[in-house]
């Protein structure tokens, strides 16, 4: 675990702005002017994986056109629209706007976050879709930062993307701070975060495949990602956690 709480305690936070193809997220954002936030992903059915949306835009007309391209689109196989929680607010939309909960099924091989999971990317919070383009905030081991050119074309190249890099920041946590959010863990993602440090997951090159890893743990490789990302989060900032947590 040393290891792990000393590679957390340096950090870079990444903007990136990305297009690839094959996605329903940005075809539909594309098409409409309401926008969309990514929240959570679920394991569904035949390798299909459900994900927890917010719809967002001026108008309720602007919701129904994007819940309309959702629904129809090739990319997705089902959209289902959620009552909203009282007291759940999002602080990445602007006060005002009409916001819709939307639990979207559709093909994960379709999206890019395996691809920036698997080059080490650990995302910060939800990701913004608006006028076509995903807007991702990342961690990266700032002691790779001189390999971060290679990484990204790895990302682009697994799924033929386009990548902008708009800001690059530091990150940095003492020793102390970070071993005290090791014990803001859940059991589940202490056993799974210390069994990914036990097998190198987080060196680099890895010791270990994300799938390998999986199997280790039993689970399938969308929910250990879940698992890690939500551990990672807690490690990096938990002022971020207590979003990520609340869906």
């Amino acid at each position: 675990m040393a290891q792990a709480e000393e590679r957390a305690s340096q950090n870079a936070l990444l903007t990136l702005e990305i297009w690839h193809p094959d996605c329903w997220t940005l075809e539909v954002t594309g098409a409409v002017s309401a926008n969309l936030l990514a929240h959570t992903v679920y394991n569904a059915a035949d390798g299909r994986v459900k994900g927890h949306f917010t719809a967002y835009g001026d108008s309720a007309e602007e919701i129904d056109r994007l819940v309309d391209e959702a629904t129809n689109s090739r990319l997705t196989y089902s959209v289902v629209e959620m009552q909203h929680r009282y007291g759940f607010d999002h602080p990445h939309v602007a006060s005002g706007n009409v916001t819709r909960e939307l639990l979207v099924e559709y093909d994960p091989n379709n999206t890019v976050s395996n691809a920036l999971a698997s080059q080490g990317f650990i995302q910060e919070g939800p990701v913004k879709i608006r006028n076509g383009t995903e807007y991702w905030s990342v961690f990266v081991d700032s002691d790779d930062r001189d390999r971060l050119h290679e990484r990204l074309e790895a990302v682009q190249e697994m799924r033929d993307a386009e990548i902008t890099v708009t800001k690059i920041s530091s990150h940095n946590l003492s020793g102390d701070d970070a071993l005290g959010r090791v014990e803001n863990l859940s059991k589940r993602q202490r056993e799974i975060f210390e069994l990914a440090c036990e097998h190198d997951y987080y060196t680099w090159p890895r010791g270990i495949t994300t799938c390998e890893l999986a199997d280790k743990a039993d689970i399938s490789k969308t929910t250990l990602l879940e698992h890690l990302r939500k551990a990672e989060v807690k490690l990096l900032d938990p002022a971020i956690d207590e979003v990520t947590e609340s869906l």
